[in-house]
């Protein structure tokens, strides 16, 4: 699934999920698993952000729309914090008015974005793709900062 991609730099490296619908998180969750992801959980935001604190992952996937601190918010204070952490924004309400939410996490920092519902395929492609790209060292070092 992972094509050219070297499972050695990849196996084993913790990513945050940040959904608030149990069933979408547990979904990604076991998709990252079977692709030799660890995985920690979170239900919001402000769980989330807690997490990526203590945890320091590899990668952050966050939705967008979620009670108790939005996925914007979340990208935005992980980006401040910990600007190398690669960030992948998904979302069901691609558009809300004239607002498309996956456009403004970008621009905010999101490193990848993904619209609801997407492939398992998808999934690991935007991972492996956002953290071949980024130093975990980097944002190591900068958390301990």
């Amino acid at each position: 699934m992972m094509g050219s991609r070297d499972p050695d730099k990849i196996s084993g490296k913790l990513v945050c999920v940040i959904d608030d619908d149990s069933w979408v998180r547990g979904a990604i969750s076991a998709i990252l698993a079977a692709g030799g992801f660890a995985v920690i959980e979170a239900s919001d935001g402000a769980e989330g952000i807690e997490a990526v604190v203590a945890r320091a992952p590899s990668l952050v996937i966050t939705d967008i729309v979620m009670p108790n601190r939005e996925g914007i918010g979340v990208i935005r204070e992980i980006k401040q914090r910990f600007p190398k952490l690669p960030i992948l924004a998904i979302s069901a309400s691609g558009l809300s008015g004239r607002l498309n939410y996956l456009d403004h996490a970008r621009k905010l920092g999101a490193d990848g974005c993904l619209e609801k519902p997407f492939t398992p395929e998808e999934l690991l492609r935007q991972v492996c793709s956002l953290m071949e790209g980024s130093s975990i060292l980097e944002h190591a070092s900068a958390q301990d900062a």
